[in-house]
């Protein structure tokens, strides 16, 4: 005998609406609002460090390929590059001018992410999904941090050279100030935000893409907070952005390291300047110079920065709750 699955209580006011076959329900990420300004800028300044300190000797692999002139380096080839830092200097070749990025990549990323988080809050109107609004907050950022670790970034990547004429860092920014004076820490200011300016654009909206259809695809399994997440996304953002934006790395390079270990110096700072020489020495393959060796940097790089700075917003975000609870009490 067929019983009636229809439920004998029912409001006729209620009825089921049936959705089209492709219908998917939003899905909303959670937003670590509500932190404070010092908060922001503790946990950029961390998953700074961490993410140049640990990637620190591809950073310095790149920093040789980019070189021109007399340096020992002008293959290519990454393991042809490894193969001759290791040969000649040993494994702390890999680790020149490691104090330098440790003194700017802390305070430059507590100025990245806490004015990131500043504009971010103000263009968005509230709506985490914006993907505008974070790649235009991200352009703010990057001109604002740039500023502090453009000078610590010249000395760095003078100190990778083979054969570098300075002890340490200390040694580099007295010479420095001394033989070129202050203006030689900014050589390549307007060349790095011109590339940081695109680079930011593509990573936080192919960041936010990546997040988002990471979680449509495993929405059960894969939530705002997991480091899989951010880690995955940050790759893939860090990757895309570092190949469209190699070029403009190699102009920069070139205005920092220019007149040491047998580089040109260039007699104006002109981004024009630069290109017609590298396109003139080594062709347009020269502009895509050390290309492996920054996705290889920048994709790890930024799974690591966004995981961990993500991690300390939501230590800071759980903190602040429980604090707020424990004042209620």
């Amino acid at each position: 005998m067929a019983t009636d699955a229809t439920p004998k209580f029912q409001n006729r006011d209620f009825r089921a609406v049936q959705q089209p076959p492709d219908f998917h329900p939003e899905i909303t990420m959670v937003a670590h609002d509500g932190l404070q300004f010092w908060q922001f800028m503790v946990a950029g300044s961390i998953a700074g460090c961490v993410e140049h300190m640990a990637m620190f000797p591809v950073d310095t692999i790149k920093t040789r390929m980019q070189v021109l002139g007399s340096c020992p380096i002008k293959s290519a080839s990454v393991s042809h590059a490894l193969r001759s830092i290791l040969k000649t200097e040993g494994p702390s070749g890999l680790y020149r001018g490691i104090g330098a990025m440790g003194l700017g990549a802390g305070p430059a990323h507590a100025v990245y992410f806490s004015v990131y988080e500043m504009f971010k809050k103000s263009l968005s109107g509230g709506n985490p999904n914006n993907s505008a609004a974070h790649a235009i907050s991200g352009v703010f950022a990057t001109v604002a941090s740039d500023a502090v670790f453009t000078p610590m970034d010249m000395v760095k990547q003078r100190l990778q050279l083979s054969s570098s004429p300075y002890k340490g860092v200390f040694d580099c920014v007295t010479k420095v100030l001394r033989e070129e004076g202050f203006r030689a820490f900014y050589a390549s200011y307007r060349t790095t935000v011109l590339m940081n300016a695109p680079f930011t654009a593509v990573h936080f909206s192919t960041y936010e893409a990546a997040k988002r259809g990471l979680m449509e695809v495993s929405p059960d399994s894969a939530d705002d907070n997991r480091v899989v997440v951010h880690a995955t996304a940050g790759a893939a953002a860090g990757a895309l952005a570092a190949l469209l934006t190699t070029p403009l790395d190699v102009v920069k390079t070139q205005l920092q390291c220019q007149g040491i270990c047998g580089c040109d110096r260039f007699s104006s700072g002109s981004i024009g300047d630069v290109l017609q020489t590298i396109v003139k020495k080594d062709g347009y393959r020269g502009l895509m110079r050390g290309w492996i060796p920054r996705m290889t940097f920048h994709a790890p790089a930024a799974a690591i920065c966004w995981s961990t700075y993500e991690a300390g917003k939501s230590i800071f975000h759980e903190i602040n709750t429980n604090s707020d609870n424990d004042g209620g009490t």
